[in-house]
């Protein structure tokens, strides 16, 4: 990501009014936007041209919004947001086990939707910038932010964009507990409202793909109550 440019966007959506309005609203943010409204040609271009984020509606012809998440995370390093129906915890929660880094719930609303791509970019860009050179050795992992990797017994794990920074803040304060409210407020830029339980999904995600125990974790430990402790042992 070259960050002396101005961000490149891919919004993927059929509704051609909503299309055009939260592409309009973007570019007024300065943003570089390109439109698709079929989810197989939206899948080639995301793999095959150059995006910094993707913005990308479920309902969509030729191949939905999960299915073409599902087939460019693999591919696609930067933020993927799905739009979603309003209160659709479903689509909520395929969206996130799918590889999504986010969601937001239709009716759209440009200022939300910026804050929430903003939060995602900013957090890229902090890596690009401040933590070049950081490497954390913590609970049996080596993560390293220069080039958002994880190993495990020098075996590379592949994480989504969201699971890295998630485990990355985690690291950071590697043996402290991490309340929910702080990691909303810092991986979504959003309060925590109590109900909401797509951190609690992510963490299960990300605990699946380090090799810990949901039953019974040991480097991701649930603290009651309160959030999560990344434990620091060796």
């Amino acid at each position: 990501m070259d960050l002396t440019e101005p961000y490149h966007l891919l919004l993927v959506e059929d509704d051609h009014e909503l299309a055009m309005m939260v592409a309009q609203f973007l570019r007024g943010e300065g943003f570089v936007i390109d439109t698709e409204s079929n989810g197989e040609r939206a899948a080639h271009r995301i793999m095959t041209e150059s995006f910094d984020a993707v913005v990308l509606d479920i309902g969509l012809p030729g191949l939905d919004g999960i299915s073409v998440c599902r087939k460019v995370r693999p591919h696609f390093e930067g933020p993927i947001l799905i739009l979603t129906a309003r209160g659709d915890e479903i689509d909520e929660v395929v969206a996130l086990e799918v590889g999504a880094d986010d969601y937001v719930a239709k009716p759209v609303r440009p200022r939300a939707l910026l804050a929430r791509l903003k939060v995602h970019l900013r957090r890229l860009e902090t890596v690009s910038t401040a933590n070049l050179g950081m490497r954390v050795e913590t609970s049996g992992m080596v993560i390293d932010a220069s080039n958002r990797t994880v190993m495990i017994d020098q075996i590379p794990l592949d994480l989504t964009t969201a699971e890295f920074d998630l485990l990355w803040f985690l690291a950071q304060r590697s043996g402290q507990v991490v309340s929910r409210e702080e990691l909303y407020q810092e991986l979504q830029g959003t309060r925590y409202d109590g109900l909401d339980r797509s951190m609690d999904l992510r963490v299960s995600r990300l605990r699946k793909k380090i090799g810990d125990d949901p039953n019974h974790p040991e480097r991701i430990k649930s603290i009651r109550g309160i959030g999560y402790l990344l434990t620091a042992k060796p």
